[in-house]
């Protein structure tokens, strides 16, 4: 297993997660991610989960379209 991982939502990099001992410390690489900066989350996937959830916040009704993170 890596040690660093990108984020990526939407083709956006939303930041990196690199392991912080049993964890996986977030730096936002983008403003609309600076709530998540220094959190840790237990695996890269659920820092993904995060950011994911963070941009849905953003969208009207808290959707998210395109192909990734699609809901209905």
């Amino acid at each position: 297993m890596s040690d660093s991982y990108i984020i990526e939502i939407r083709s956006e990099a939303a930041g990196i997660v690199v392991r912080d001992g049993g964890g996986f410390r977030f730096y936002a690489a983008n403003r609309a991610f600076d709530p998540l900066d220094g959190r840790v989350f237990n695996s890269p996937r659920d820092a993904e989960k995060a950011a994911l959830r963070q941009v849905a916040a953003r969208q009207p009704h808290g959707h998210l379209k395109g192909p990734t993170g699609a809901r209905h």
